[in-house]
């Protein structure tokens, strides 16, 4: 049997069917399409988790100026504000610092896993990492939401676009934002129906968000936007598992993103020639 699938439609299908999560679902499609074992794939989900944990304890530990010069020391800094006035509880504040931390590390060309890209690779680590560590979970647990990341993204970019280019920053945060929202659902014990239903609220609450860095550089607003939907995936996580609201179908969803995006005009398309990207008090920092 076939174990490919090609939207969320035809995913559910085939975890309904055999009754088994997103992640399982995932890694039989790799098996099958990659020809190979379990274990290889393994071995490849512990690296990417391995280089994502690195990325945060390089930024919060040694911080260095990213190459831009406007970044380097904001994930430190959060990290050691007095707990007094962290507003956020422990978990939320943990996936703060390590979005900004793995922005740092990008923009100061360390190595950094793209999920699904650069710009937005705070996002899923973030989640990831912030839930592991303060839960305390398995090793199994976090590779699931790895992989079943990994399968939201998968249909984001077949159906969808993940290019800040060609849809604005709701294609690359946004759907970082929904892969983690996700992610985090079944790494709780959520149905795959509520891990779609995550993403689409994720999305949803991104849709329009521009692209707009300045000088062109992945640093400013990339970084705090990474800490945005990083909250925002812990947020739709929540509410998908209350089955609280009605949400979109995550293929509407996608289309939705889309279309928006190309609405958008260039200049707010990363082309550096609006929003954020002409403050005038930015553009005067970078002159300096």
């Amino acid at each position: 049997m076939s174990w490919d699938f090609k939207n969320t439609e035809g995913l559910l299908k085939l975890c309904s069917k055999h009754d088994l999560p997103i992640s399982e679902v995932m890694i039989r499609r790799e098996m099958q399409l990659g020809q190979v074992g379990r274990e290889y794939i393994l071995r490849h989900v512990d690296e990417s988790l391995r280089v994502m944990d690195v990325a945060v304890d390089k930024a919060v530990s040694d911080p260095v100026p990213s190459m831009g010069g406007l970044l380097g020391g904001e994930a430190k800094k959060v990290y050691e504000l007095d707990e007094s006035r962290a507003v956020c509880g422990p978990a939320i504040h943990k996936a703060i610092v390590a979005a900004l931390a793995v922005s740092e590390t990008n923009a100061s060309m360390g190595k950094i896993i793209a999920a699904p890209t650069a710009g937005s690779a705070g996002v899923l680590p973030a989640v990831l990492l912030s839930y592991f560590q303060e839960h305390n979970v398995s090793v199994e647990t976090i590779r699931s939401g790895f992989l079943n990341a990994s399968a939201i993204g998968y249909i984001l970019t077949r159906n969808g676009s993940v290019s800040g280019a060609e849809a604005g920053c709701q294609a690359e945060v946004g759907s970082a934002s929904a892969m983690a929202a996700s992610a985090l659902v079944e790494m709780i014990g959520g149905t795959p129906e509520q891990c779609c239903k995550a993403a689409s609220i994720a999305l949803s609450n991104l849709l329009g968000l521009v692209c707009d860095p300045v000088r062109g550089l992945v640093e400013v607003p990339c970084q705090t936007r990474n800490a945005i939907g990083a909250v925002g995936a812990y947020t739709a996580a929540e509410l998908a598992l209350a089955d609280a609201g009605i949400s979109i179908p995550l293929d509407e969803m996608t289309e939705i993103v889309t279309d928006v995006g190309h609405a958008l005009p260039s200049s707010l398309r990363e082309t550096g020639r609006g929003g954020c990207a002409v403050s005038p008090s930015l553009c005067e920092a970078c002159k300096k």
